[in-house]
């Protein structure tokens, strides 16, 4: 399996050209810094002879012109890799984004927002600083140090030797210092992703907090995790601490070194004053390589660390695709919505069967209701349809093909399906019903119509903005019939083959229920139509009825024909009945 570095190379060889030509203008900026010194050591030299207005004006210029070269080169370094890291950012993030969405429902269960979202940010953040200014910076900072070592040589082999006698202590310092950074900074990504999640939490969860009086639990458990943050962040600030200095406390003794000897050399005549000023100048520079290599290697280790951390998202399979996808079903048109379940077992992971050996046949045009107890596996039924979880094969069909062979555009474009639990982006009412169809349709006229099937209009009317109304995050500011509805009248837009209601009307009242089962009746009967509800006034009119319980169909049948059974269906219509009844009285 390729490393973490070698899955990187692809989104930077994509910008190759940039990066040669910011490396390029990179290498052109050092060697600029670089030959300030030597025409230093050629102006002290020179000026010994005999100091002259021309010779102070040429200098001058030289050294001038150096330095605005060098810094119209360092200007386009920064600008294009900068540039080019930010371009490999948004790469990133989007694969990052994808590979969330191909994950399994599963994952999501498992895994906590916040996490997700501090890997998206905090340390797609980190990667950038890798493989922008840390590659930039350590790039040159290497070039610099080889090519100003060399030029130290020819002016003094013997000095150089003794200047870089610190060398190995730096190279000591550095590896331990890196492996040591990288793993606190792994402890405070990991922190950083719980304290995120702790935010999120409380935010979504913010009407529960209130309504239970757990304001201050939740400050308290933030002041924890702020805290624990704190004081990772505090122990990776102690060990940066003590890195840079003790860079520059072996660079000091170099330079120390460097100030007795090389002044012995230019008295006893083996170097010139120019030549030592040069050398002082070259080993000057070489303490900001060495801090900036640390800086480098600080700046990498962290990469690595957030990218490692990304890779762990985006190397997962994901549970559901279309490897299996034939030729049977391309086109959502060609589907006519004919439905079986043949001996259908299944379960969650490695738990007990939710569902087992269920089978039904449901023909196109059919509307089929199904009741049952709670956690009878209702809602896993419908799920299969859609391949939210994947059946095992040869269990669930659409007009005869494995619903596994049927590619997911396919399959989930003639599928029209209305969750228990309406969810609605933060966006306006009209974007939130045009949701799953193309731009074209998503006109007034057909967003009006579908929202009258799923009776929302009345309550549109009395919107101060009509269909153009804000819903706020998660659809906060619209009841929750409001957002049921809301949610219907998305499924009916679509035009699907297929329509799933999972107890898609537990939150409105009977009156209201009718009304809408009435509007529906005319987009149920034109396509195949699957009803989960605890209402027998919701089911009752259904071509076919099934009962499940614990994970079994017990009954089929019409309503007629199961409240003649005397079975858990009629027991159920008494119920309620009597519930009418004592609720009427």
């Amino acid at each position: 399996m390729p490393s973490p570095t070698q899955r990187l190379l692809p989104y930077a060889t994509r910008y190759r050209r940039s990066f040669g030509v910011g490396l390029a203008a990179a290498l052109g900026a050092t060697a600029m810094q670089l030959s300030g010194p030597w025409v230093l050591k050629l102006a002290v030299d020179d000026l010994t002879a005999g100091v002259t207005r021309g010779k102070l004006a040429l200098y001058a210029a030289l050294l001038v012109g150096l330095a605005v070269v060098g810094g119209v080169l360092r200007y386009l370094m920064r600008r294009i890799v900068v540039g080019a890291s930010r371009h490999i950012e948004y790469d990133l993030r989007n694969d990052f984004f994808a590979a969330l969405q191909r994950l399994p429902l599963s994952y999501f269960q498992a895994n906590r927002t916040g996490d997700l979202m501090s890997r998206a940010t905090n340390d797609l953040g980190a990667v950038r600083l890798m493989i922008g200014p840390a590659v930039m910076y350590t790039t040159t900072t290497v070039v610099g140090f080889v090519v100003a070592v060399s030029l130290m040589l020819s002016l003094d082999a013997w000095l150089t030797l003794v200047a870089l006698v610190v060398l190995p202590f730096v190279s000591v310092s550095v590896k331990w210092f890196g492996t040591a950074i990288h793993a606190r900074f792994e402890r405070i990504q990991a922190q950083l992703s719980e304290m995120s999640a702790v935010v999120q939490e409380a935010l979504a969860g913010v009407r529960v907090v209130r309504a239970y009086r757990q304001e201050a639990h939740e400050v308290e458990r933030f002041t924890a995790a702020n805290r624990e943050f704190v004081r990772r962040n505090r122990a990776l600030i102690r060990l940066q601490g003590a890195f840079f200095p003790s860079l520059t406390f072996f660079l000091g003794i170099g330079a120390l070194l460097v100030l007795w000897l090389g002044s012995r050399e230019v008295v006893a005549g083996r170097l010139t004053l120019g030549e030592f000023v040069a050398f002082n100048s070259y080993f000057g520079m070489l303490s900001w390589p060495m801090i900036a290599f640390g800086w480098g290697t600080n700046m990498i280790q962290r990469g690595m660390a957030s990218w490692k951390r990304m890779l762990e998202v985006m190397d997962m399979p994901p549970a559901i695709s279309d490897a299996e996808a034939t030729a049977e079903l391309t086109d959502v048109a060609a589907v006519r919505g004919r439905l079986e379940f043949r001996h259908l077992t299944f379960r969650y992971g490695d738990g007990p069967p939710v569902l087992e050996d269920v089978s039904a046949l449901i023909e196109p045009g059919q509307t089929v209701a199904i009741v049952g107890p709670t956690g009878s596996g209702k809602s896993t039924l419908l799920s299969l349809i859609a391949r939210l979880h994947d059946p095992p094969p040869g269990t669930v069909l659409l007009d005869g093909v494995d619903v596994r062979h049927v590619p997911l555009r396919v399959l989930r474009g003639a599928i029209g399906m209305v969750p228990q639990e309406s969810f609605l982006f933060s966006d306006t009412l009209a974007a939130n019903v045009a949701l799953g169809v193309p731009e074209e349709r998503a006109t007034l006229r057909p967003i009006a119509a579908a929202a009258a099937a799923a009776r929302l209009d009345k309550d549109v009317e009395a919107f101060p903005k009509g269909y153009e109304t804000a819903v706020g995050e998660r659809g906060i500011t619209l009841s929750g019939g409001q957002k049921q509805r809301a949610a219907i009248a998305r499924a009916v837009l679509t035009d699907p083959r297929i329509l799933i209601l999972d107890d898609a009307l537990s939150a409105v009242d009977t009156y209201t229920e009718e009304e809408i089962l009435a509007r529906l009746r005319g987009v149920m009967r034109e396509r195949t139509s699957l009803i989960v509800s605890h209402r027998i006034s919701t089911v009752r009119d259904a071509d076919l009825i099934l009962v499940l319980e614990r994970g079994r169909i017990v009954e089929r049948g019409t309503h007629a024909e199961l409240v003649t059974r005397d079975g858990f269906y009629a027991d159920l219509y008494r119920k309620q009945l009597l519930e009418e009844e004592l609720a009427a009285s």
